[in-house]
């Protein structure tokens, strides 16, 4: 009887060990809900609004327990664009067999702002980019919780890039990329791809193996990853991945945006009503889950060429 109990609670344990962390729509709506509120002021760089954005993000940093980046003291990284001072926020997972291997989620948190006029005055930038800004939190939450990497994890939310990714550039200038192994960088994900849900598009598929590692670990799912369907655009160069990418690394942007007909982009109906949060959900998962032989450095993507 002793033995029966004895193997029951082992497998118990069993299944414990092997059960994932929870990336919940509700977790999902509240993060994503709060970064596109009215109370943020559109989250334009250089004011009080993407101020208290950015307080929000670290908060939720310290809720998660990341560390700091390098010697910095907190999760901001300060500097100076014009006279004025803005931050990128930056939280860390240490790896615990590949610490100077980095791997980066990445999204932006600023946006445009408010205009004067009108009853709606606020640019609340729910798709753009509180959706990805939401994601790197949530996949921080996850990872945390996992507590499995063998490569070191970072998580930042850029500031200024609706005026140039100046705040990508900036933190691009502060690192080594040789030892950046790979970038997710998430963008405008809160509304269903042209191929309908569980789908979304890599900028930049060909030019590393990248998308190729990340679908592979996505077999037998539903969800698919494409190549990016506007490349007339050149979206690749026009993200926050774009500096490191520049450089060699195998940095691409994550999005579902259908950038041929997006009525709410850069628009002041840019809101938490216009998303497909479960959607949403649902692709942040498939982002954790295709990560995984990255992050346990199992896969390293090949390099891009430098341009």
């Amino acid at each position: 009887m002793k033995k029966i109990a004895l193997l029951f609670l082992l497998s118990c344990f069993a299944v414990q060990a092997q059960k994932k962390p929870l990336i919940s729509k509700d977790e999902v709506t509240r993060i994503e809900t709060e970064l596109a509120s009215d109370k943020m002021q559109g989250r334009q760089v250089f004011t009080p609004g993407i101020d208290s954005a950015s307080a929000f993000i670290e908060k939720e940093f310290a809720k998660i327990g990341l560390a700091y980046f390098k010697d910095l003291k907190n999760y901001r990284q300060e500097f100076t664009r014009k006279d004025k001072n803005a931050n990128n926020v930056i939280g860390v997972l240490p790896g615990k067999s590949k610490p100077n291997e980095y791997v980066i989620f990445s999204a932006h948190y600023d946006h445009l702002g408010t205009v004067s006029d009108g009853e709606d005055k606020v640019y609340n930038g729910a798709n753009d980019d509180a959706s990805g800004t939401t994601a790197v939190i949530a996949l921080a939450k996850y990872f945390k919780e996992l507590n499995n990497n063998e490569r070191t994890i970072i998580f930042v939310a850029f500031t200024a890039e609706e005026i140039g990714i100046v705040g990508s550039r900036y933190f691009s200038r502060n690192i080594n990329p040789d030892e950046v192994v790979a970038m997710f960088n998430i963008e405008m994900i809160g509304t269903e791809s042209k191929w309908n849900k569980n789908s979304a598009y890599i900028t930049g598929f060909e030019r590393s193996d990248f998308g190729t590692i990340l679908q592979k670990n996505l077999k037998g799912s539903n969800f698919k990853f494409y190549a990016d369907p506007y490349p007339e655009m050149q979206l690749f160069y026009r993200s926050d991945n774009a500096a490191l990418a520049a450089v060699g690394v195998p940095a691409h942007t994550i999005s579902t945006s259908k950038m041929d007909d997006e009525k709410n982009y850069h628009q002041l109906t840019d809101e938490v009503s216009t998303l497909d949060l479960d959607n949403m959900t649902e692709i942040i998962k498939a982002i954790a889950i295709s990560s995984e032989s990255i992050i346990s450095g199992k896969d390293t993507p090949t390099r891009v060429e430098k341009r």
